[in-house]
C-alpha cells in the first residue's frame, strides 16, 4: 500500500479523486434516473426509456473526442464550466419536457456531458511519475467501480421514496457540483515538461491514431462490451431461476471483487499486457454460465470481477502513454467513446445470444467478444511499425506517451 500512499500524497490528487468520484457516481446514475422518469413519471414503456438512454449514450460517444479536442485547445476549466451549464439546463428541464423533446435534449446532454472521467485520466498522466502511474490508474478504475455500485442503487432507492422528477433534479445537481468542483481544482492535464505542448503544432491524427492506439481502443470497446453483456446475462440467469430479486446482490459481488482486483493489481511490482488481462477476463467469464442459482453465480462472477478493474486501468494507462501531450484530451475522449460504444452494443449482442440459446449463451457471447477484442488488439500492436518520436518530455513524468514504445512497452499494450 506504500505506492497508493505515494499517489495520494501527490499535491491535489486526493481532492481530485474525491470530487471526481462525486461527478462520476452521478453520471453513472443518469441512465437509471432517466429510465425511472420515463417509466414512472411519463408512464411510458421500458422501450421508450431505452430510446432516451440510447440518445444520451450516442451523444456521449460522439461528444467525447470533441470535448477532448476542446480541452486540448481551450483548457480544462473552460470546457468544464460550459458542460456544467449545459447539464444544469438539461436536468432542470427533464421533468417538464414531453417525450419527443426529451429525446432530442438527451442527445445534446450527451454531447455536452461533463468530461469528469476524461479529465481525471489526463490529470493522472500529468501529475504522476511513470513509477506511480499504474497504481494511480488502478485507483481511477476502482473509483469507476464504486460509482457503478453506488450511483444506480441510490437512484432506485430514492425513486421509491420520492418523485422521479425530484430524483432527476438531484442527479443533475450532483453532476453539476462534481463538474464545478473539478473546474475549481483546475487540475493540470500536462506535466511541467509538457507545458509548451498546448501551443505546439498538433501532430496529424494519422501520426498518433496508429495501429497501437487502435489496438488499445479496440480492447477498451471489448472490455465494456463484456461488462454490459454480463449484467444482462446475470439478470437472464436469475429470471430463469425465479430469483431475479437477487440480481443486485450478484452485481454487488462483481463490483466488490473488481475493487479488490484493482487494488491488488495496482500494488503489483510488474504490469501485465492489456491483451492478456482482457483475454483472461473473457476466459473466466464463459464458465459463469454454468451457475444456475444466485449463490453459485456470486462465486462464478468473482473471477471476472477480479480482472475487471485491472483491465480498465491498463487501457487507461496505455492511452496515456501512446497519446502525445497536445492531443491527449482527444485521445482520452476516443477512449471514452469506445467504452460507451461497448456498453451500448454489449447488451443487444448478448440478448440475441440468450434468445437463441440460453442464459449461459449470454456469458459465452460476452466472453468470446472480449477474447476477440484481445486477439485483435494483440495482433495490431505486434504488427505496428516503430513510432517516430513526436516531442520529448521529462522521462520521469510523461516521456513514454511521446516516444516510440520499447519492446516492453509494446508488450504491455
Amino acid at each position: 500500500m506504500t505506492t497508493y500512499r505515494q499517489v495520494l500524497a501527490v499535491p491535489g490528487m486526493a481532492s481530485l479523486l474525491g470530487v471526481s468520484l462525486l461527478a462520476r457516481t452521478a453520471i453513472t446514475a443518469d441512465v437509471t434516473a432517466l429510465t425511472m422518469y420515463v417509466v414512472l413519471g411519463l408512464d411510458l414503456s421500458y422501450a421508450a426509456a431505452g430510446g432516451v438512454v440510447a440518445a444520451l449514450t450516442a451523444g456521449v460517444a460522439v461528444g467525447g473526442p470533441l470535448l477532448g479536442r476542446m480541452i486540448d485547445r481551450r483548457g480544462v476549466r473552460t470546457v468544464l464550466l460550459a458542460t456544467v451549464a449545459a447539464q444544469i439546463a438539461f436536468w432542470l428541464s427533464v421533468p417538464v419536457l414531453p417525450y419527443a423533446a426529451l429525446l432530442c435534449a438527451a442527445v445534446a446532454a450527451g454531447l455536452l456531458m461533463v468530461p469528469a472521467q476524461s479529465v481525471t485520466r489526463q490529470a493522472i498522466a500529468a501529475m504522476t511519475t511513470a513509477a506511480q502511474r499504474r497504481a494511480a490508474f488502478a485507483l481511477e478504475s476502482v473509483q469507476g467501480e464504486l460509482s457503478y455500485i453506488i450511483g444506480p442503487a441510490v437512484v432506485i432507492v430514492c425513486a421509491a421514496k420520492t418523485s422521479p422528477g425530484v430524483v432527476a433534479w438531484a442527479v443533475g445537481a450532483a453532476i453539476a457540483a462534481g463538474g464545478a468542483g473539478i473546474a475549481w481544482l483546475n487540475p493540470p492535464v500536462r506535466a511541467e515538461a509538457e507545458s509548451d505542448a498546448g501551443t505546439a503544432v498538433r501532430p496529424p491524427r494519422r501520426q498518433w491514431l496508429d495501429a497501437r492506439m487502435i489496438a488499445v481502443l479496440t480492447m477498451a470497446f471489448g472490455t465494456t462490451t463484456l461488462l454490459s453483456g454480463v449484467d444482462l446475462a446475470i439478470v437472464a440467469t436469475l429470471t430463469t431461476a425465479d430469483q431475479v430479486s437477487w440480481a443486485a446482490v450478484v452485481v454487488a459481488v462483481l463490483g466488490v471483487a473488481s475493487v479488490a482486483g484493482g487494488l491488488l493489481y495496482g500494488a503489483l511490482s510488474r504490469p501485465l499486457p492489456t491483451w492478456l488481462l482482457l483475454g483472461l477476463l473473457g476466459l473466466v467469464t464463459i464458465p459463469a454460465g454454468l451457475a444456475r442459482d444466485w449463490p453459485w453465480l456470486c462465486v462464478a462472477v468473482v473471477g471476472a470481477g477480479l480482472l475487471t478493474a485491472p483491465t480498465l486501468s491498463t487501457v487507461a494507462d496505455a492511452v496515456s502513454r501512446l497519446a502525445p501531450p497536445a492531443v491527449r484530451g482527444e485521445a482520452t475522449g476516443l477512449q471514452s467513446s469506445a467504452q460507451s460504444a461497448g456498453f451500448a452494443l454489449g447488451a443487444p449482442v448478448v440478448g440475441v445470444a440468450i434468445d437463441l440459446s440460453a442464459p449461459a449463451g449470454g456469458f459465452a457471447a460476452a466472453g468470446l467478444a472480449a477474447l476477440a477484442a484481445a486477439l485483435i488488439g494483440h495482433l495490431l500492436s505486434r504488427r505496428a511499425p516503430t513510432r517516430i518520436p513526436i516531442a520529448r518530455t521529462d522521462p520521469g513524468r510523461a516521456g513514454p506517451p511521446d516516444l516510440a514504445p520499447s519492446g516492453a512497452d509494446a508488450g504491455r499494450v
